[in-house]
């Protein structure tokens, strides 16, 4: 069975999570995203509403978000959030976009209940699409989201021009940036500590921060910085998303299948798989087989070796972050919780060391992990090298690793769009 890189990397992509900034005016790029041209009946309320859909490759959610603003001199605060999900992703529904249509329906309904009826015509409501819709045609891709701006046309709610589309994944390490600033109240004040943030996702990994040194600003490409303004500050931040580096995307190139065409009976070994590993992989349409090295090494050193090719000189490595504080979310998350580094509920505070320890504990006793996944040495041992090898980060630089933050709010790009959005439509002061 045949495949090509580009769709695989596009059928890996999500983030969360997973826009080239290329335009000639970066100042105001968002504009692009929410095209500032639908006014909503002006809103005396201090009490607003934002309905964002995050549709995902592997499922559609709905976050009704409730912001109280005090006084014009200072920000909106976040009052509550709703969040639902159904499965699978619009992307299932390829040849059938009403019923794709009709689970984005069933989750708006829950907004209908949850806002209050005299607020409805000053409630935004957009989707944006991730991954699950760049894998299909544009005519397919196109087909569902007409479908989904139908249901939006036939709700009591506000619904921008541009209120359905597909983002690429750098907006989503902006996005995602702007939340965890934004909650943790460093978008307010004149002395801003704002965080970094990392999102590692399937096919694609993001890198966004704000630079507080001139000489960061120098060194770096020009396509890895943007502005934007919002509430009176321009922001200039130094963003990436780095296609093919994701951790799915990782898996295929250590085993050396990213960009091979496979042939059925293939086999793919690696020295960060069980020796006597055996198993089959189905994504995007292809089906891998892979299993350990039964006669030659295992572990933490050869794997470490193998997974270096991936990212050895291929990332920029700003030399600010390292003395920088970072949130880290999706797989760094995941594997972090699965091996017991951190707290599954609360998330909690590593060093880039502790993922270089738990790598080497799995690598080096794999039979104790035959229950977990497979590729759990593989995966931790390429976290381990993507901070330190790719981007550069210190052994001991400090690592915020969460699912929620300390609102318990999820941490994702839905809520900076939302913010950023009813700013642009004129709902906040």
């Amino acid at each position: 069975m045949a495949s090509s890189r580009l769709p695989i990397l596009i059928a890996l992509a999500f983030s969360s999570l997973p826009f080239v900034l290329s335009h000639s005016n970066r100042v105001m790029w968002f504009q692009d995203f929410f095209p500032p041209n639908v006014c909503p009946i002006n809103a005396k309320a201090n009490t607003f509403y934002g309905i964002m859909f995050d549709a995902g490759s592997t499922g559609t959610r709905i976050h009704i978000y409730t912001f109280v603003q005090k006084s014009p001199e200072n920000l909106p605060e976040l009052e509550g959030e709703i969040f639902e999900s159904v499965k699978p992703g619009l992307s299932a529904y390829a040849d059938q976009p009403e019923k794709g249509a009709e689970t984005v329906k069933k989750l708006l309904d829950m907004a209908i209940d949850a806002v209050p009826p005299h607020l409805w015509k000053k409630t935004p409501v957009v989707l944006k699409a991730t991954a699950g819709l760049r894998l299909l045609s544009e005519e397919k891709a196109q087909a569902l989201l007409s479908e989904v701006k139908e249901v939006f046309e036939e709700s009591p709610f506000l619904v921008p021009e541009d209120s359905v589309g597909i983002m690429d994944g750098s907006h989503e390490g902006i996005l995602a940036w702007i939340t965890v600033n934004f909650l943790t109240g460093q978008l307010s004040g004149q002395n801003q500590q704002t965080v970094g943030t990392l999102d590692l996702g399937g096919a694609s990994t993001q890198i966004t921060f704000l630079p507080r040194f001139e000489e960061t600003l120098k060194e770096t490409p020009g396509d890895f910085l943007t502005s934007f303004e919002m509430f009176n500050s321009t922001y200039k931040l130094y963003t990436h998303s780095y296609l093919g580096f994701g951790l799915k995307a990782a898996r295929l190139a250590t085993l050396g299948a990213l960009n091979m065409e496979v042939v059925d009976g293939q086999m793919f070994h690696s020295s960060c798989l069980p020796r006597q590993l055996e198993a089959e992989w189905h994504f995007g349409g292809v089906k891998y087989r892979y299993g350990g090295n039964k006669e030659g090494e295992t572990g933490f050193k050869p794997c470490y070796l193998e997974v270096l090719k991936v990212v050895k000189g291929k990332l920029h490595q700003p030399d600010e972050i390292r003395g920088s504080s970072f949130y880290a979310f999706s797989y760094y998350y995941d594997r972090a919780a699965d091996t017991n580094l951190i707290d599954y509920e609360q998330g909690g505070v590593l060093e880039v060391r502790d993922f270089e320890r738990k790598a080497k504990e799995v690598c080096d006793n794999m039979e104790r992990y035959n229950s977990a996944s497979p590729f759990l040495c593989m995966d931790l041992t390429y976290i381990t090298a993507l901070l330190k090898e790719g981007f550069g980060f210190r052994d001991n630089t400090v690592l915020q690793v969460s699912k929620k933050n300390c609102q318990e709010q999820l941490t994702s790009w839905t809520l900076g769009a939302t913010f950023y959005l009813l700013q642009s439509l004129g709902m906040t002061y």
